[in-house]
């Protein structure tokens, strides 16, 4: 796939040199966390495994950022829930806050199925797998493929104590 050639500077390119504001949903199910793979973010194609969400638009409110980012990358309707975490994200060319809120579906026999991006072309769509995902299994990726915030957790039980995190 084309796709896969492109690099990653090229992927995160409308991202770079501006300071971001990202609102993501943690969605527990059956002691597993949705999480969503991303590419570009990591060398060697790895992926970066995080909550679904994205930017904020002006227009919206937080909670209408959640829940059409969670409409546009798992098909899913939310009701957003309590907030969570706070999270400062910084490198050499991303710069990013995030904030992290609790989300239940609003039809709890619905299917995540994985969507996309509308501010990317078909073929440098930056997710590419969306997956229940269980604490061990996070614990055994390698930490840099895995969210920050949710690094440290033994149980999806850790996800909704609160928190504020400052990347350095």
């Amino acid at each position: 796939m084309a796709s896969d050639s492109l690099p990653a500077r090229d992927l995160l390119e409308a991202y770079t040199g501006q300071v971001r504001l990202r609102v993501c949903g943690l969605l527990v199910h059956n002691g597993t966390l949705l999480l969503t793979a991303h590419r570009g973010l990591l060398p060697d194609a790895r992926p970066f495994w995080s909550p679904p969400g994205g930017g904020w638009q002006f227009g919206e409110t937080i909670q209408e950022c959640l829940r059409r980012e969670f409409r546009e990358e798992t098909g899913l309707e939310v009701v957003v829930g309590r907030f969570l975490h706070l999270h400062e994200y910084r490198s050499d060319d991303l710069q990013a806050l995030e904030l992290f809120f609790e989300v239940t579906p609003t039809d709890p026999t619905a299917v995540p199925r994985l969507g996309s991006d509308p501010e990317h072309a078909a073929d440098a769509q930056l997710l590419t797998e969306l997956a229940f995902v269980s604490t061990r299994q996070l614990v055994v990726l390698p930490a840099p493929q895995v969210h920050p915030v949710l690094r440290q957790i033994i149980s999806t039980d850790d996800v909704f104590i609160p928190q504020v995190r400052f990347q350095r």
